[in-house]
């Protein structure tokens, strides 16, 4: 009995998380057939029942994608019926510091063995240069293809900013590069249907290293402020203020503002990538990266000794002493904790003994370390009132109507925002 053929994609997205899922949101608004492909079952069920999981998009706006025709599957039959598959699955370090492949190989592996003639395969997943070439195009060719001719393949780097008011993922500039012209030419047209602009590279090296570029860069420019918040505070400068002070310039500066360390999936892991590409290939290191990389980790620590001298200027020990902190995502607004300095902080206060509090409007639960997890703070105001000391990590909006200024006890802002005051230091 002959089973009824399964209809086409025009785009079948790999991997449902942060990346892939604005990625399908935008290609629907733009009218294409979407199939959302992850391997977690429990999540795709959630995603046909209209449930978001991440902070950019809502319930609404799931519910209006599967108005528009898109569907979750964890079924690879799925890529055999696409004009067009897109990667974004995870890559993360190995403990040993270098780029873990698995997830990026798992998928290509897959994709190879359910691909199409015709069919356009583009990597958006992080990566060091040369993936693409060495590790995607042999996986295709193994299967008979020949690319560039019989299936395309692209390396476009994701630059979607969670939270992000202004830029989303059809106005941000899209950036790829082809294995070969024709595949350049296929990779533009496709994302010429949901992006405003693409910007075409030489290949796809060139295409993997322009995102291991940005985030480097702005990796090594918060160490540079961070490590002038621990020079200006012994020579009694206001950071802040000269850093707003020189973004008066209209050419020649970008103001970077020091913190607590850094988070999210893109700037604490990419360097490192680029660290390891440059270390492998010519055999010697990448010491801007390196020296970044030190400087930004060492943010907690330092931020733990500066609340244990903000206790100790009030006579008390920080063992025992109420240590609130507020916000523990890495950037504000958003619930997503991805490598967020908080648990690094939150480590050094436990073993230092502190007795650890935690608010957060986007996280109920916080995990410190497997099996520690805490539970959010109920009444703010009480535990304010209570705290031994108030350490601001996340500026998210909704601390902007709290007035430090009344408050007895010290209050340490990581983040520069908060009025001044007696009671209220910085970094």
């Amino acid at each position: 009995m002959e089973t009824e053929q399964q209809p086409r994609s025009d785009l079948v997205v790999m991997g449902q998380g942060y990346v892939g899922l604005p990625l399908a949101q935008e290609a629907c608004s733009a009218g294409l057939k979407v199939v959302g492909f992850d391997l977690n079952p429990g999540l795709v069920r959630s995603l046909n029942a209209g449930i978001s999981h991440i902070d950019d998009l809502s319930d609404e706006d799931l519910a209006t994608m599967r108005t528009m025709g898109y569907e979750a599957s964890s079924d690879p039959e799925v890529l055999s019926h696409a004009d067009a598959i897109v990667i974004c699955v995870p890559t993360p370090l190995s403990k040993d510091g270098s780029p873990d492949m698995k997830y990026v190989e798992s998928a290509a592996t897959t994709v190879a063995r359910h691909l199409t003639r015709g069919t356009l395969v583009s990597l958006e997943s992080t990566t060091y240069p040369g993936t693409t070439n060495d590790v995607l195009k042999p996986l295709l060719e193994e299967q008979g293809f020949t690319v560039g001719e019989d299936v395309y393949l692209s390396f476009s780097p994701e630059r979607i900013n969670p939270g992000d008011p202004v830029y989303g993922f059809r106005n941000t500039p899209k950036v790829l590069g082809g294995v070969t012209p024709a595949c350049t030419k296929r990779a533009t047209e496709f994302y010429e249907k949901i992006v405003d602009r693409v910007v075409p590279v030489s290949g796809p090296k060139e295409a993997e290293m322009t995102k291991l570029l940005e985030n480097t860069y702005r990796h090594v420019n918060i160490a540079l402020v961070n490590e002038l918040a621990k020079a200006c505070r012994g020579l009694g400068i206001d950071l802040h203020e000269v850093v707003d002070a020189a973004k008066t310039k209209p050419f020649g500066f970008q103001a970077f503002y020091p913190g607590p360390g850094v988070g999210g999936h893109c700037i604490p892991i990419d360097p490192n990538y680029l660290s390891f590409t440059i270390k492998s290939e010519l055999g010697s290191p990448f010491r801007f990266v390196e020296l970044a990389q030190e400087i930004n980790e060492s943010m907690p620590r330092y931020v733990r000794d500066r609340i244990a001298e903000e206790l100790n200027a009030h006579r008390k020990p920080i063992a025992g002493s109420k240590v609130l902190l507020l916000g523990v995502t890495y950037k504000p607004n958003i619930a997503d904790q991805r490598e967020s300095p908080s648990v690094p902080l939150g480590k050094l206060l436990n073993e230092s003994g502190a007795d650890l509090r935690f608010h957060d409007p986007k996280v109920e639960r916080w995990t410190v370390t497997p099996g520690n997890a805490l539970q959010r703070v109920d009444n703010l105001d009480q535990e304010i009132n209570e705290a031994d000391i108030i350490v601001l990590l996340q500026n998210h909006v909704a601390y902007k109507e709290l007035d430090f200024t009344t408050v007895s006890v010290p209050v340490l802002d990581t983040r520069g925002v908060l009025a001044k005051a007696t009671n209220v230091t910085g970094l």
